[in-house]
């Protein structure tokens, strides 16, 4: 699949276990968590279709990778329990963000993921990402609903963000939502700001 974006073309296509060092120095160059091999090849193995890359075609370069894994558990927006797709890792090159890369990986993918059958999607991310927390409200639907303390091993907390799989169910919106001022009056109460979060 080749995206729209003029500026930068890029094709998505699933992992191979080829790839996984790639994916490896890809995670280790841009993000502060990092996992060894094996944890790689468990997702690759359980959630093949849910293992993602971008690449370029022109030398086959990888330049961002996606990955998901599928946990059942309470819904977010009811009392059923079901199947969720769980995200763990996204992460584009740094010269390559700001092209759609991670919005393209994260369309592509939550369609590969919701033929596990999964209900919901669910992921964690720093309260002080600002654009990742953007990319995942403003772009896909993804709703805050509430901030895990002291989730990330340097000690910052994370946002625990979700979206239906099946946008046409019928549910109130933003049934359970942390709105700007309830964060930023959580992190008052706290005397801990993240003050690239306030508006």
């Amino acid at each position: 699949m080749t995206t729209a974006n003029i500026s930068l073309n890029f094709e998505i296509r699933r992992c191979i276990y080829d790839d996984i060092p790639a994916v490896m120095e890809i995670n280790e160059h841009t993000l502060p968590e990092n996992y060894p091999l094996f944890f790689y090849e468990q997702i690759l193995d359980r959630y093949p279709e849910a293992f993602t890359l971008a690449y370029l075609p022109a030398n086959g370069k990888i330049i961002g990778y996606i990955m998901w894994r599928v946990e059942k558990g309470p819904a977010n927006f009811g009392l059923e329990y079901v199947k969720k797709g769980h995200l763990v890792s996204l992460a584009v090159l740094n010269e390559y963000r700001c092209h759609g890369v991670a919005s393209t990986l994260l369309t592509t993918s939550m369609s590969f993921v919701k033929d596990y059958g999964v209900a919901e999607y669910v992921l964690e991310v720093r309260v002080s990402n600002i654009a990742a927390v953007k990319l995942y409200e403003k772009k896909h639907g993804y709703n805050k609903i509430r901030i895990i303390n002291h989730y990330y091993r340097d000690g910052e907390d994370a946002f625990y963000m979700y979206v239906q799989a099946d946008h046409n169910k019928k549910t109130p919106p933003n049934p359970i939502s942390m709105t700007d001022e309830e964060i930023i009056q959580q992190y008052l109460q706290k005397k801990q700001l993240y003050l690239l979060y306030l508006p």
